[in-house]
């Protein structure tokens, strides 16, 4: 595979929609190859155009993942402080 090709894979393991839409994570794929082949910049421009249109419509199917954002560490850190503190409290 080319490049775009490639990365687009890439991209739709990363989201994790390609169970919940085969159709339009295959037909990225398709349009991936599509820009790695193209001789012709216009059918090139076409294809990514459509690649772009898709890969929006599997980035809003993509489900929420919850990675941590620095809220999420400075809980963490304080639950870590608290349970501390409660150890060094009870003995």
């Amino acid at each position: 595979m080319g490049a775009v090709a490639d990365a687009i894979t890439a991209e739709i393991e990363q989201l994790g929609v390609e169970s919940i839409s085969p159709g339009l994570a295959e037909l990225a794929t398709s349009l991936a190859r599509s820009v790695d082949e193209a001789d012709a910049p216009t059918a090139r421009a076409v294809a990514a155009r459509e690649l772009r249109a898709v890969m929006g419509d599997l980035r809003k199917l993509a489900p929420v993942q919850s990675k941590g954002d620095a809220v999420d560490d400075i809980a963490e850190q304080r639950a870590k402080r608290r349970a501390a503190a409660r150890r060094a409290a009870d003995g």
